[in-house]
């Protein structure tokens, strides 16, 4: 049913396979809470719009990188067709849930990418490593936005659809939106370092460009962690009937 386009039951469907291999009464009723939900929401149907969104450039700063990434540039394929017809515009809200696992306390990923009003690609999963500040898991789930970008935009190219400048990123953490914006910071811990520098690489090649985007209106918010009815449900207006 995520598959099909119900987005706003992706988060319970990760949180729940999670217990697969040894379920319990209450994982049960969980899936219970699921079905009555979909029952009472039965007539939502996912969004197709093709309308360019409305992008307020002067939120995303131009950065000089070509001292620190002076090759780096997009990499489209060889053998892609010449680029025809009306471009599209590639937008992507992501967030993270820092030890949102009560258990092991992983963080949770919820990446949502459109092209024009369309959403394409929908993601909420668990992290693989316990990340000791929110800032690390943060940039985690931004590193896996931007393999999800690219592999939206080689798509693209090869369908010989043009694409209108880099993928405007979302993000409501304003710590790793800073340091996306500034090309001279540094991490010390490794398993940062190599999340950062595929962020800020793919910045400098023109992919992808970041900017602050508040809690209350990321829609990625409802693929990380449990929200109210009237919450999700302002959320899933954007995204569903």
């Amino acid at each position: 049913m995520v598959k099909l386009g119900r987005i706003d039951s992706h988060l319970p469907v990760p949180l729940l396979a999670q217990h697969l291999a040894m379920p319990r009464l209450g994982h049960l009723d969980q899936v219970y809470h699921v079905f009555a939900y979909l029952k009472a929401h039965h007539h939502s149907c996912i969004l197709l719009d093709d309308s360019k969104p409305h992008v307020d450039h002067s939120r995303f700063p131009v950065v000089v990188w070509h001292d620190f990434y002076p090759d780096a540039q997009e990499a489209i394929p060889a053998n892609a067709p010449e680029s025809l017809g009306n471009d599209v515009v590639v937008s992507c809200f992501v967030d993270a849930d820092h030890a949102g696992n009560q258990v092991t306390h992983h963080s949770h990923t919820g990446i949502i990418i459109f092209c024009n009003r369309a959403p394409i690609i929908w993601f909420s999963k668990c992290q693989n490593t316990v990340r000791t500040f929110s800032f690390g898991s943060e940039f985690v789930a931004l590193r896996i936005a931007v393999e999800l970008i690219k592999s939206i935009r080689d798509k693209l190219h090869m369908f010989g659809i043009p694409i209108q400048g880099p993928t405007n990123v979302y993000c409501d953490n304003a710590s790793v939106v800073i340091n996306t914006l500034i090309p001279a910071s540094t991490l010390r811990r490794k398993h940062n370092t190599i999340a950062y520098h595929r962020v800020q690489e793919a910045a400098a090649a023109g992919t992808i460009r970041v900017t602050k985007e508040s809690h209350e209106t990321n829609i990625a918010d409802m693929l990380i962690k449990p929200v109210n009815g009237i919450c999700l449900r302002e959320l899933c207006h954007r995204v569903l009937f």
